[in-house]
């Protein structure tokens, strides 16, 4: 029985952390750019859009392949920087559990639902 209240209070705290993260990253803002910085997009650290920039020499129409490679080059920049951030949070919130199974935090490749 000792046992299972040492887990509760480990998984109350880890859901505590974890609320702690989720807001803190959140509120956080990362910058993917590709094409030496002639497209830059800004992601919070959930993932979401935040914002779009465009070098106006890539705003003709010879030009448009080209910006949509990019865009998507500046995106998925962004996204590795958010995921890098998420893993770096998410081993910061379950440093110090000891949860039988898990060695010490959460197994490897756990993803958060956002």
């Amino acid at each position: 029985m000792k046992n299972l209240t040492n887990m509760l209070k480990q998984a109350q705290q880890m859901q505590s952390k974890m609320q702690e993260m989720q807001a803190k990253l959140e509120a956080q803002v990362v910058e993917g750019q590709s094409g030496a910085g002639m497209v830059k997009v800004s992601l919070s650290g959930k993932g979401d859009l935040k914002s779009v920039a465009i070098d106006p020499s890539l705003m003709s129409a010879e030009e448009r392949e080209v910006l949509e490679d990019l865009l998507i080059a500046a995106h998925a920049d962004a996204k590795a920087k958010v995921e890098a951030m998420m893993a770096e949070e998410m081993q910061k919130a379950t440093a110090g559990l000891n949860i039988p199974g898990m060695g010490g935090g959460l197994p490897g490749g756990f993803k958060l639902p956002f």
